[in-house]
């Protein structure tokens, strides 16, 4: 027996009317394909090679030959912004990828079996709060050293209980429902009523989650980068771009303005487009405009 469909939620076609009139959404979208854009487009062009050092060519100011000047080493600012995106979108993906696949998980099992087992992994999750991203990133470079998969790792371990806590919630809420009931009634088990249809339920407000995580995680990439614990050169990183360019405040502030909205914009489009997506799925809402 099939998750039967929620009527509550919008339809395809309804939702994407909606949508187009919703401007959180249309401006997160805009500012998010941006950022895929720049990261697609480095994978096969760039005005310079990124890490290409010029030092007659230092500091210069935006020019036709360098669209947004050069750095303290005449590397191309542009090519590094654009490079540098790649490493926000590898963080991002694989590291709220590892919060998705194994909180949900757990948030799933915890909701299913309950008793002792929800117990444990509720506590579990409670006690990885304790680290965040950036403490996990210290502690794990003191072990194995800085690099962007000691970030990647240590920003994914910070996910996992969030990701654990909101699919479990979501799940107990779908578990109550009466066509869960009936699919218990007719004999169906726990992973397979999970597999059919507490995960089916809970799939949109994952996806918001998913979009705001992804801003998170490509913040706490470059706050780690810029304490040296991320990204090591000669790879290009927005957080390192900020480092090297504090020590240039006086002689070209622009080189701290260019990263810096970069990452803005970043972050503020994932979490508009979040914003929309959870007001856009919201059946309340749906129904409100």
């Amino acid at each position: 027996m099939s998750s039967p469909p929620d009527l509550s939620a919008p339809s395809k076609s309804t939702f994407w009317r909606r949508a187009r009139g919703h401007k959180s959404f249309v401006v997160g979208a805009v500012l998010t394909g941006l950022l895929t854009g720049m990261a697609l487009l480095s994978l096969v062009w760039s005005p310079y090679p990124p890490g290409e050092i010029d030092i007659p060519s230092k500091l210069q100011p935006p020019s036709a030959a360098h669209w947004l000047g050069t750095d303290s080493l005449g590397r191309d600012i542009v090519s590094q912004i654009l490079v540098g995106a790649q490493n926000s979108i590898v963080v991002g993906v694989i590291a709220v990828g590892i919060g998705l696949l194994t909180g949900v998980a757990l948030g799933c099992i915890a909701a299913a079996r309950r008793g002792w087992v929800e117990e444990v992994i509720m506590r579990a999750a409670d006690f990885t709060f304790a680290f965040p991203a950036l403490l996990s990133a210290i502690m794990l470079t003191a072990i194995y050293g800085p690099g962007l998969v000691m970030s990647i790792v240590a920003i994914g371990i910070f996910n996992i209980p969030v990701f654990a806590r909101i699919s479990r919630g979501a799940a107990n809420a779908v578990w109550a429902r009466e066509f869960v009931m009936a699919a218990r009634t007719a004999g169906k088990g726990g992973w397979r009523i999970t597999w059919d249809h507490v995960l089916p339920n809970i799939a949109s407000v994952l996806i918001v989650q998913a979009t705001i995580s992804f801003a998170t995680a490509i913040l706490a990439e470059a706050a780690l980068s810029y304490l040296g614990l991320g990204t090591q050169p000669p790879q290009p990183s927005w957080g390192r771009m900020l480092n090297e360019a504090q020590t240039q405040l006086f002689q070209s502030p622009l080189l701290a303005v260019y990263p810096g909205v970069a990452i803005m914009l970043s972050v503020l489009g994932l979490n508009l487009l979040g914003d929309g997506l959870r007001d856009l799925w919201d059946p309340k809402l749906a129904r409100a405009r």
